[in-house]
């Protein structure tokens, strides 16, 4: 069993359907957040690193230590690049300086390969159904696209669904209104579009920030 060590929050953020302005009676609240070991632990001899923390329950709340998260975040996962844009619970100085690094954590073929991935792993849940929770995933296949897109078209993106006319169709989509056909068909054309937009946009991660960030952070978290 891992030896439990000091940390402390910098960020956390709602994500899920409470986020996205889809809850319902029967929403759960979903929190994601980073924190920041002693750097002193970090170096001492026999650490074990534990780069991300778990609790499920009636709230879920998964949190991943700075280094692992940045790192995470140059790869571009739309899980991770949420946490960017999600709505704020807690957050520090250090924790608003670090939501101020987006634009230079994400890059244009990297998000595309990873949102466009993201989806399929829904198709696949929405297509098996395998714990009945098709609705669910059939929300998220299409709303990750959406994202997507805006994030090519401005690069920019809110967690919040605020298009009348998406957050009345996936709405839809998660009252179960909706033929599976219909779900795949939207996928493919979101898809399409997000690949032409893709030509268009180039951003870069910029690594020397991200980095700057990070040495800063570890020398100010020397001890606590």
């Amino acid at each position: 069993m891992l030896e439990e060590r000091k940390k402390i929050i910098l960020l956390k953020v709602l994500v899920g359907s409470n986020a996205h302005g889809l809850a319902d009676k029967n929403s759960d609240k979903d929190y994601r957040g980073v924190f920041v070991y002693q750097t002193k632990d970090i170096l001492s001899l026999g650490f074990k690193y534990k780069a991300t923390d778990w609790i499920e329950g009636e709230e879920d709340n998964t949190t991943w230590e700075l280094g692992h998260f940045l790192m995470l975040a140059t790869k571009c996962n739309p899980t991770i690049l949420e946490v960017f844009k999600a709505p704020i619970i807690e957050v520090n100085d250090d924790g608003l300086v670090l939501r101020d690094l987006f634009p230079y954590v994400w890059n244009t073929e990297d998000t595309f390969n990873a949102f466009v991935g993201y989806g399929l792993n829904q198709r696949k849940k929405f297509l098996d159904d395998k714990d009945k929770r098709r609705d669910k995933y059939g929300v998220a296949y299409i709303r990750t696209l959406y994202a997507l897109i805006d994030l090519f078209e401005d690069k920019d993106f809110s967690v919040e669904i605020k298009d009348p006319k998406v957050k009345e169709l996936l709405s839809r989509y998660k009252k179960g209104n909706y033929s599976m056909g219909e779900v795949i068909d939207m996928a493919e054309k979101l898809t399409m579009i997000a690949y032409k937009l893709k030509e268009t946009c180039n951003q870069k991660t910029f690594v020397p920030k991200i980095d700057e960030f990070l040495l800063q952070m570890r020398e100010k978290y020397w001890e606590f």
